[in-house]
């Protein structure tokens, strides 16, 4: 709906319609904006290393973090920036870069004009800037959702005081940068440490060979948990580990390393780390049974 207050055209494809021929679409009706989740700019990618859109002035992502592979390879195919989005059904987008107030490197934007945001800790009060927490849009804000259809007790459950709280685990730079890390319950445990799986999948997407990466948290005792690495491309294990030897710090090198066909991602093209996980562990049950 963002497009029509500004009395412009919104073009909403079709279900059905593959990601290939989104270009053709964009073209033909001169769009100058294109939004998506990564994974939909990823599979473009895949079918055109080139695209001939002149009419348009840059992207939006959201859903979950843009890979820098991805953006890279979308300038090179376009000539145009993406900018990412931070947001969800119960509040639209309301952290953003744009052209005028581009997002520093490494994180998503800032909160937009008239969004009243913060980061809370466990216990409900603001953390410190620079300090991880999660991400809270203020009760007052004229996008917020009123509640869940006949669910008040979820509902109740998703505020903080004057605050609704989110899921997702942020942290919110000085100059008021909002950096995604991971919704709450993907977030990995190592050793009592909190590290968000995006950063370890960015840089593991500097392996040649890796392909498409996810990190997720699997149990490979009753009590005990690594940082498992799953990935779609060629690179062999090895070549992996001693790549996360080389950019990561030792308590964030994955331990586990599985090759998969394919990620499992829903319509949108967003992993599925839960699937992931069950998956994996699946997988572990059936070796040691």
């Amino acid at each position: 709906m963002d497009p029509w207050t500004l009395g412009a055209t919104a073009l909403i494809p079709a279900e059905g319609v593959e990601p290939r021929a989104l270009p053709l679409l964009m073209r033909r009706f001169d769009a100058t904006i294109f939004a998506a989740a990564p994974g939909i700019y990823r599979q473009i990618l895949r079918d055109h290393a080139k695209l001939d859109l002149p009419k348009l002035r840059h992207g939006l992502s959201a859903g979950e973090a843009l890979p820098e592979p991805t953006r890279a390879a979308w300038t090179a195919a376009t000539g145009t920036n993406v900018y990412e989005a931070l947001g969800m059904s119960e509040c639209s987008t309301f952290i953003s870069g744009c052209p005028d107030h581009p997002a520093p490197p490494g994180t998503t934007g800032y909160p937009q004009p008239g969004r009243r945001v913060a980061v809370l800790g466990e216990d409900g009060a603001p953390v410190p800037r620079g300090t991880p927490g999660t991400l809270a849009v203020h009760a007052s804000d004229p996008g917020l959702y009123l509640g869940y259809w006949n669910a008040p007790e979820e509902s109740a459950a998703r505020r903080q005081g004057e605050w609704f709280v989110t899921g997702d685990t942020v942290a919110m730079a000085e100059d008021g940068a909002i950096t995604y890390l991971g919704r709450g319950h993907d977030m990995l445990n190592a050793g009592g440490f909190r590290i968000s799986p995006i950063e370890i999948e960015e840089a593991m997407h500097g392996c040649p060979g890796a392909g498409e990466v996810a990190a997720v948290e699997i149990a490979v005792k009753a009590d005990a948990t690594v940082i498992g690495l799953a990935y779609t491309g060629g690179a062999s294990p090895e070549t992996l580990k001693a790549h996360a030897q080389d950019v990561l710090a030792r308590y964030k090198q994955p331990r586990a390393y599985r090759h998969v066909a394919a990620l499992p991602r829903n319509r949108n093209g967003k992993i599925l780390r839960a699937s992931l996980r069950a998956q994996w562990q699946e997988e572990i049950a059936h070796d040691h049974a």
